[in-house]
């Protein structure tokens, strides 16, 4: 029996978990050597210590016994029980491919926007380095990473990444990125180095993606650090996060989440990028969503006080609450009530995810987000784990379809 029966589900945040050389297997020559291998800090079962080169030969030894682990009978045994008990490389087609078909199967999922673990931080600091040449490199080399691991089940949509730190360069890595299979252009949630997101030079970013029917998405992980670092030197013990480490999110910076993709997104619309391309959607991914109804209303009130003095405000056609409505969609944790949400801002903004097959994500995110629904109708319920996703997702939910 599948862990979703019942009704059509669609998973708008899952992830694959990316091997120690899995970006520099898929890059360019010229920039191969410059991408090193992960490291894995904290308190997971893969964390290292010691030389580097030794630690790589003792982390393809373990992924080598780990992945013969995963074709045994013995774990193949009680796959469908323990397939959201399962977590990070443990998890059923995590890091193998051929799999993920398997477990989408034993999830009972219609399918999955796929993004990457560990590199969403790299590829925005490689973004802010200086070196351009490294930062579309390393997009690149990620981008066919994700498209190769997706190709092995077309219900895996993968997310190909766009740095936007060049405005020449951004839309030739956006063309490559949609000619190779994207199915959504992953941007990092803050600003780029040197201009707004609201630049007019990324136009054709955002015009290759709306003719294209695929949706811009942000993403946790990619802005940099949340929240300055001085906020955890309160002379206590750093709390452990989810993987047993300090290495990911806890209950302080957690609350930095939403911050940059406020902003950003906040700044697009002021500026008019959702007036200008009114079929692009954008997804807010694993960065939360109870805070839309009050982000919201703080754009309403930005929009009161300064369109009389502001051009650009008096140029939009819609109020940002109605751009929002249209064209964003988020996906809340499974610890926030979406039916206030839903309450507060209408049944068309939020979806459904697992964040297979992250700690984070927890076992039960089906039984959580229904008791958080409460007695909110049907419709209210296909929408938030079937039609939202859709409508997001454009051409590749119609590829799905046929």
């Amino acid at each position: 029996m599948a862990y979703s029966e019942g009704r059509t589900v669609h998973d708008a945040d899952a992830h694959i978990m990316e091997t120690p050389t899995w970006l520099g297997d898929h890059a360019d020559p010229s920039v191969r050597d410059r991408i090193k291998p992960l490291r894995y800090p904290g308190g997971n079962e893969l964390r290292q210590t010691g030389d580097p080169t030794e630690q790589l030969r003792d982390l393809e030894a373990a992924f080598d016994r780990l992945r013969a682990r995963h074709g045994t009978a013995e774990y193949r045994s009680d796959e469908a029980a323990e397939i959201m008990n399962r977590k990070n490389f443990a998890a059923t087609g995590s890091f193998i491919a051929q799999d993920r078909g398997r477990a989408l199967d034993l999830l009972g999922f219609s399918s999955q926007l796929v993004f990457n673990t560990f590199h969403n931080r790299r590829l925005r600091d490689w973004e802010h380095s200086g070196d351009v040449e490294l930062a579309y490199g390393a997009a690149r080399a990620h981008n066919r990473g994700m498209v190769e691991f997706c190709s092995a089940d077309r219900r895996l949509l993968p997310t190909c990444y766009v740095p936007l730190v060049d405005l020449d360069l951004a839309p030739k890595a956006a063309a490559e990125a949609i000619a190779i299979g994207a199915a959504a252009l992953l941007v990092a949630s803050g600003c780029p180095p040197s201009h707004s997101p609201s630049h007019v030079g990324l136009d054709r970013v955002w015009a290759q993606a709306e003719e294209a029917r695929i949706p811009v998405v942000f993403h946790v992980g990619g802005t940099g650090d949340l929240i300055d670092s001085a906020y955890f030197l309160n002379g206590l013990p750093i709390p452990a996060d989810f993987h047993g480490g300090e290495e990911n999110f806890r209950s302080v910076d957690y609350m930095g989440i939403p911050g940059p993709p406020a902003q950003t997104l906040a700044t697009m619309i002021f500026d008019g990028v959702l007036d200008r391309f009114p079929a692009l959607r954008i997804g807010i991914i694993e960065q939360g969503a109870i805070w839309v109804p009050s982000w919201t209303r703080q754009m309403e009130a930005a929009f009161e006080a300064f369109a009389r003095h502001e051009e650009r405000l008096r140029a939009l056609s819609l109020r940002p609450t109605e751009y929002v409505t249209r064209q964003v969609r988020f996906t809340p944790y499974p610890t926030e009530d979406v039916g206030w949400i839903v309450a507060q801002n209408g049944p068309e903004i939020c979806m459904f995810s697992s964040d297979y097959p992250h700690v984070e994500g927890g076992r039960r995110p089906l039984e959580r987000f229904e008791a958080s629904l409460g007695d909110a109708d049907e419709d209210v319920r296909r929408r938030f784990y079937c039609d939202n996703f859709l409508d997001l997702m454009g051409s590749a939910a119609e590829a799905l379809a046929a």
